[in-house]
């Protein structure tokens, strides 16, 4: 089963639990578009180089279709697809009124200079210029891409438009309309869910120890910002090591480290770990922060956390998913645990397209009231259909979806 039929699934089995017109979840399972397209760069060398770019438009129903771009060696149609479907889900789940999409690029940027980067943005940006726009569909950063390459595609995008339309992309710098509160709002909000959960859970933050696998930047905001809240943060990784104290780590120090020596291994007053080790801890709260299936087949039985909170997309596989059930092992999804992200780059739209700007505070007071909702709707349906949160989160969402196509083709 690949990634997108993983993802599918999800659809289909909560469409089911509750009896959602087969009908509507059929038109749920087809994205609206997708778009591949060769972007041919000048390399430095002065040879052409192509690169393969995707785009997938998966459901509008909501508002315009949203969703970030990533560059990395693995992008391909069926991963572009199955994170617009999430995003889809994720959106509806937030209550934000946008739809789902994701775009991508075959690359590793690692490999690029700056220039070839550059170029390489401005052609993406370029190639999709008739397919996107701050009333049609708004890319973001994602993977691999930051605001420097939102800078770039939206400096290509009015160029070519002739006129200033900042709201056509999110994630931007702060001097071209990007909002304050932007670049930690995906790990702010994990740091959130932890706090609401541990509500429900009557746990306290001094006893409540937490391991964060992925060491970028939602990781390294979600770790800082849960030690603040006074959380043990125990346990950190980044793709090539991965540190540990029982006692707790200085998650400002490891990223300073980190800065200066490229990687976490040999910090001082840590252990160094092997990655699949940080996984097995024996920790409250695991937090994968990386890529999709970091948890699988291969390493689920050792799972001792009692809780995952999903900072990453997808990091959980779909059979990895039913033995944390079976394990009782809660497992917070992506598409309401990193749902921080898309509801800020939905408040800088909201700014850009207003022309009044919100202060820091502002920006963290909305995020909390809206994803504290969210967190509410989805526990409150878990309870009432006692099934999982992952389950209860597309319960809602697809509910939701599904009301605005309704009244959207109730004639037809």
């Amino acid at each position: 089963m690949n990634i997108f039929e993983s993802a599918l699934s999800q659809i289909k089995k909560a469409g089911t639990s509750v009896m959602i017109d087969p009908d509507m979840i059929a038109r749920l399972s087809v994205p609206d578009k997708r778009i591949h397209v060769s972007i041919p760069v000048q390399m430095d060398d002065g040879t052409v180089q192509i690169f393969q770019g995707y785009r997938t438009q998966y459901n509008n129903a909501r508002g315009p279709y949203k969703g970030g771009v990533r560059f990395h060696p693995k992008v391909d149609e069926n991963e572009v697809n199955a994170l617009a479907l999430w995003m889809t889900i994720k959106c509806a789940v937030a209550n934000i009124p946008l739809g789902g999409a994701k775009g991508g690029i075959t690359v590793d940027p690692k490999r690029l200079s700056q220039g070839e980067l550059e170029r390489l943005s401005r052609g993406y940006s370029k190639a999709m210029y008739d397919l996107i726009g701050p009333d049609q569909d708004i890319p973001a950063p994602d993977v691999n891409t930051n605001e420097q390459i939102m800078a770039w595609m939206l400096d290509e995008y009015e160029n070519i438009a002739r006129h200033k339309l900042p709201g056509a992309f999110t994630g931007k710098p702060l001097a071209l309309g990007g909002s304050l509160g932007r670049e930690a709002a995906t790990g702010q909000g994990g740091a959130n869910i932890l706090r609401y959960l541990a509500k429900k859970k009557n746990w306290t933050p001094q006893e409540t120890t937490v391991a964060i696998q992925g060491f970028g930047n939602v990781g390294y905001h979600g770790a800082r910002l849960i030690q603040d809240l006074g959380y043990k943060v125990v346990a950190l990784s980044d793709s090539r090591s991965a540190i540990y104290n029982e006692e707790g780590l200085d998650v400002s120090a490891a990223h300073v480290y980190k800065q200066q020596t490229n990687g976490l291994s040999g910090f001082p007053d840590a252990r160094d770990l092997k990655n699949d080790e940080l996984l097995s801890l024996p920790v409250s709260v695991l937090i994968p922060a990386a890529l999709e299936n970091a948890i699988n087949d291969d390493n689920v039985s050792n799972i001792k956390a009692s809780v995952i909170i999903e900072l990453a997309n997808g990091p959980v596989s779909n059979t990895a998913d039913a033995v944390l059930a079976h394990n009782d092992v809660m497992v917070v999804p992506d598409v309401l645990a990193n749902a921080g992200g898309v509801i800020v780059s939905y408040f800088e739209w909201v700014q850009n397209k207003t022309q009044q700007y919100w202060s820091e505070d502002d920006v963290h007071h909305r995020l909390d009231s809206l994803l504290f909702d969210a967190f509410e709707d989805v526990w409150n349906v878990s309870v009432q259909h006692n099934t999982s949160l992952r389950e209860a989160a597309y319960i809602v969402a697809i509910k939701k979806i599904v009301d605005a196509l309704a009244l959207k083709h109730s004639q037809r």
